[in-house]
């Protein structure tokens, strides 16, 4: 149980409703670990020499954290003292701006996630979805994900360890998914970059110039976040 602005919020935080689109990026993985080295962990290597980094977007419509738009820049990882293998893989979340004050402190507060406040003009209607980051007054990304097919809903709800590390601690989050109205495909994302110091730390990867490996949409989310631990 946490009180985040005199709110008493119980563990786990439900997400009731949200929307997503999401595109998946193999970029240079000594990029990729120069960059999260802060963190302690080990990007997962699944192409040889390429890590994996993910580009999301999320219309939170109906939490525990209320309504809020937030875009996410993760990597997969192996997970800290498993045996290196696809089995043992989770996301490590490196930058995470938001458009709400609540979720910032709730966020940073509970699970030690790198939110930070930025304008985030989210479209999630038909047709390709788009966002952008602007921070200071400047772009920093501006993602388009083009739907693909529809693939059958999942049964059950499969649970990912979510890292994050701030102030010096890494920490490992349970996170758990039941998405429906998924529709993916390959390729299918933009991606174009600022001038922000941001969007050049995100160039050092590739991207604004690679082709997306995948992209996806999720019209319908619900998620679940448990208890942070330090790893």
């Amino acid at each position: 149980m946490h009180v985040i602005q005199g709110k008493t919020i119980s563990m786990p935080v439900e997400i009731r409703s949200a929307q997503v689109a999401s595109a998946m990026f193999a970029v240079p993985a000594q990029a990729a670990q120069e960059l999260i080295a802060y963190s302690g962990l080990e990007v997962a290597r699944p192409i040889p020499g390429r890590a994996i980094c993910s580009l999301a977007f999320v219309d939170y419509q109906d939490g525990d954290l209320g309504p809020y738009h937030e875009f996410a820049v993760a990597f997969l990882v192996h997970k800290p003292g498993s045996p290196r293998s696809l089995k043992n893989i989770g996301a490590f979340i490196h930058w995470l701006p938001v458009d709400g004050a609540f979720t910032l402190e709730a966020g940073r507060t509970i699970w030690g996630f790198p939110k930070e406040i930025a304008h985030l003009p989210v479209d999630l209607t038909e047709g390709p979805r788009r966002c952008a980051v602007w921070l200071d007054g400047k772009l920093v990304i501006a993602l388009q994900v083009n739907p693909g097919l529809r693939v059958p809903d999942g049964a059950g709800n499969p649970e990912i360890d979510a890292y994050s590390c701030l102030d010096g601690v890494t920490r490992r989050t349970p996170w758990t998914m039941s998405p429906t109205g998924v529709r993916m495909r390959p390729a299918g994302a933009t991606v174009q970059l600022g001038d922000h110091p941001r969007a050049e730390e995100l160039r050092t990867l590739g991207l604004g110039r690679a082709h997306a490996l995948t992209s996806t949409t999720v019209d319908h989310l619900i998620m679940s976040f448990g208890e942070a631990t330090p790893v």
